[in-house]
């Protein structure tokens, strides 16, 4: 440190170092001679040293800045950039207001698509990756079983068991199946994505490879089946009988390696079956294809060979169709002897839900008479119902077979023990499978002839009603409760109808179309069947009664009991018919009938739902012949009217000579002698021949008409009413009442303006003047308002 003059340089003030120098310079520095020591030149280089090194870091700290600078230069920019544009932006947004919305509502939206594009392709083609692996895995397992040839392999069942080739196929279709069953796992997720293409791609290429897998696996069963010695033979003398024995079943017999075998291959058969019905089940979800007739394939194997051996017996026995019923039915009955303890803890092992051995076995047979009975038989009728002169010949013919299918369905239903419900609770399953248990199928997959047969049924059915008209016993009513009327039946649940027995007829033959087609499968096609059978059945019947009331030739010139009973009978009738009828409705078959009737008019627009139960038509249209009719002889009842047309101006009444009896009393009025007579024959007529209901509206319906009518010429009188001519119209009246007590125990209660009259005309003097003057208070203008002011009937009685 040249130039450095320690006498030049100035010192601070001691007060004004900091601690840490003071220590420093204590600890150097300690006297006046240590300033001038040799130890100041160590402190210097010291000091010197710790200069320089400081520079060093100083440097240090300088290159490192100017480098951290350089780096965050770049982003720096890029901030800077990015901030000016967001700036620019926001000014642009507050200015406009659009490009702010247009870049939320547009560019990102797009954005997030774009994206979720990318996710769903990526997704795609790893599905489609995991896919095309497991079909060319199926496919692989498939055709190399296939091209392995192995030959009879059941041909001898205690080797076949040890054969490398049978153990390697066996595998290779159990690892088939599996590679079916993981891409129906996959596949749900794909109808979840709505991949349609690759759907119907890879259903495609398994269903070509299941072409292939199920007749193999069905053609290795019936080799063991036949192995087994199955089908067993029929004994042919019985069989030429229309009856068929029991025979020895192998399966009963099965023991060791055999029933190992046939187990294996059973499980194998429902693997398959079960792939199959689930596939079939999506595709009837997901494709809208139809949904096909499941049946178990292991029972049809068993039943088919049994089929061709009864065929030979079915072509023979054309003529006479009761012996082919019966030998089904005990086939069917000796085959479900003891195969349902073999077969059904196998189907429950293989675990296929909702199936039956019982009933597959009875679907199976029932199949194949259909079958039958629609290649053979039905299409010969109906082509010679076409022939006018083999009309009456088919249709006998034809209505004879349908008694034995009904016949023959009950039977085959019997013999599964009402299995079929506890088994398929849920409607829909069991009408799915109840499509298998009926031969009635056949007119489900025809409808042409399910029109020739309603066409038949109806026919039939007028006829045998025609028949019934001609009996001189038609009309008549069984009157089991006697002519004495009482109010108590009324309220009874066996509510007498007093129905002729041409009603009990219609009805019955109405019952026996009914019960023909109850065990069509399909409720549509039910329903259609009843429609035009049953419905068109009971309008020709209706249109009969209407024209027996017309030949009774009500009028008032022309009224007779035999007219009287005629009407009643018709009457009767469609009371009856129509109470049948809303029992039939209530039913929950014809409830089933009406539902799927209104889904399908939801979607027919030219059609719409005209009554809220199933026969709701037929109903109305039977209680309108019963309401007019009843009008009919209510209006001709009011002859009376015409017997007692001069009861207004007849004044020999007043004569007591003439009008009074041996005790002073009031006698009736000779004009009303004839007309209540007259009233009192044919409301007894009525009594006897119309049903209670009925009668019980008629006469009260007569009631009040008489009511009205007799207060308006009692009423309508201009002379004065004096107390012999006040007790005549009592005993007048009381002679009135009298007709009708036979129906009710206080007959003056359904004649009130009457019986106020006969009040009014009691009433003492006080009270006369109190309702005077409430009447000059209250005006009244209609002579009809005696029943709300009867102070004017009685002025009007009186003459006040």
């Amino acid at each position: 440190m040249e130039g450095w003059d320690p006498q030049n340089l100035v010192l601070p003030e001691g007060g004004k170092l900091r601690r840490s120098q003071s220590e420093y310079l204590d600890q150097h520095f300690n006297t006046q001679k240590d300033v001038s020591s040799s130890s100041t030149s160590c402190l210097l280089l010291e000091w010197t040293k710790h200069c320089s090194d400081c520079d060093n870091r100083l440097l240090h700290l300088r290159t490192t800045l100017m480098e951290l600078t350089l780096s965050w230069i770049s982003p720096s920019f890029r901030a800077k950039t990015s901030l000016a544009n967001l700036k620019l932006t926001l000014y642009a947004s507050s200015l406009y207001g659009t490009a702010l919305q247009r870049l939320l509502a547009e560019e990102l939206p797009l954005l997030a698509l774009q994206l979720h594009r990318i996710h769903a392709i990526r997704q795609y083609i790893e599905t489609a990756l995991q896919l095309e692996a497991l079909v060319g895995d199926l496919e692989d397992a498939v055709f190399s079983s296939g091209n392995h040839h192995t030959g009879n392999m059941f041909a001898k069942f205690s080797t076949s068991l040890t054969s490398q080739e049978l153990v390697v196929k066996e595998e290779r279709l159990h690892q088939a199946i599996k590679a079916m069953n993981d891409i129906e796992e996959i596949i749900v997720n794909v109808e979840k994505s709505q991949w349609r293409h690759l759907l119907v791609s890879v259903d495609q290429r398994v269903d070509k490879t299941l072409a292939v897998l199920r007749p193999e696996v069905l053609a290795q069963h019936r080799g063991l089946l036949a192995s087994l010695g199955w089908p067993p033979k029929l004994i042919t003398s019985n069989v030429e009988n229309g009856g068929v024995s029991k025979f020895a079943n192998p399966l009963l017999i099965m023991h060791g390696d055999e029933k190992m075998s046939y187990t294996q291959s059973f499980h194998l058969l429902c693997a398959l079956q079960k792939l199959h019905t689930s596939r079939e089940a999506r595709k009837f979800k997901t494709l809208g294809q139809q949904e096909c007739e499941m049946q178990l394939w292991a029972v049809n194997e068993l039943v088919s060979p049994l089929a061709e051996r009864m065929e030979y017996h079915f072509l023979k026995w054309t003529e006479q169709p009761e012996f082919i019923f019966a030998l089904v039915y005990r086939v069917t009955r000796n085959f479900m002897e003891g195969i349902s303890d073999i077969l059904q803890p196998l189907i429950d092992a293989a675990r296929l839900t909702s199936y039956s051995a019982n009933e597959a076995s009875v679907s199976a047979m029932v199949h194949i008479l259909s079958g039958f009975l629609t290649k053979n038989v039905f299409p010969t009728l109906a082509e010679r119902y076409k022939d006018k002169d083999m009309k009456l010949e088919v249709i006998s013919l034809w209505l004879n077979l349908v008694d034995l299918i009904v016949g023959f369905d009950k039977q085959m239903q019997s013999l599964l023990r009402y299995e079929t419900c506890l088994l398929f609770p849920d409607t829909q399953s069991y009408s799915k499978i109840s499509r298998g248990m009926s031969v009635l199928i056949i007119f489900c997959d025809r409808p042409d002839w399910l029109k020739i047969w309603a066409k038949m049924e109806l026919k039939d059915g007028w006829k045998k009603l025609k028949s019934e008209l001609k009996d001189a016993k038609a009309w008549q009513i069984d009157d089991k409760h006697g002519v004495v009327f009482d109010v108590s039946t009324l309220l009874s649940s066996g509510e007498a109808h007093k129905a002729p027995h041409v009603a009990e007829s219609a009805l019955k033959i109405a019952q026996e179309m009914i019960d023909r087609c109850h065990t069509l499968p399909v409720i549509s096609v039910r329903s259609k069947f009843v429609r035009s059978t049953v419905a068109s059945f009971l309008w020709y019947f209706s249109n009969v009664l209407l024209l027996h009331c017309k030949n009774a030739e009500l009028s008032p010139e022309n009224l007779d009991a035999g007219a009287l009973v005629r009407a009643c009978e018709s009457i009767n009738a469609a009371r009856y018919v129509e109470s049948k009828l809303q029992e039939w409705s209530d039913d929950a078959s014809f409830l089933e009938m009406k539902i799927a009737e209104n889904d399908s008019n939801i979607h027919e627009k030219d059609k719409c739902v005209t009554a809220d139960c199933f026969f709701g038509e037929e109903i109305k249209c039977l209680a309108e012949l019963e309401t007019n009719w009843l009008m009919e002889i209510v209006a001709v009842l009011r002859q009376f009217e015409n017997l007692i047309s001069e009861y207004n101006h007849c004044d020999d009444y007043i004569d007591e000579d003439r009008n009074t009896t041996p005790n002073g009393d009031s006698a009736m009025s000779d004009s009303l002698v004839e007309a209540l007579h007259s009233l009192k024959n044919h409301l007894h007529v009525l009594m006897k021949n119309l049903n209670r209901k009925d009668f019980l509206d008629l006469w009260r319906s007569v009631a009040v008409g008489l009511d009205y009518f007799m207060c308006g010429s009692i009423l309508a009188s201009e002379g004065r009413f004096s107390r012999k001519r006040s007790n005549r119209i009592a005993t007048d009246m009381q002679a009135l009442f009298l007709v009708f007590q036979p129906f009710c125990v206080r007959p003056q209660a359904f004649f009130p303006c009457i019986r106020d009259i006969l009040k009014l005309l009691t009433m003492s003097g006080e009270v006369v003047k109190q309702l005077v003057v409430g009447y000059r208070v209250r005006k009244v203008k209609n002579i009809f308002d005696f029943m709300e002011f009867p102070t004017y009937v009685l002025i009007k009685l009186r003459k006040l």
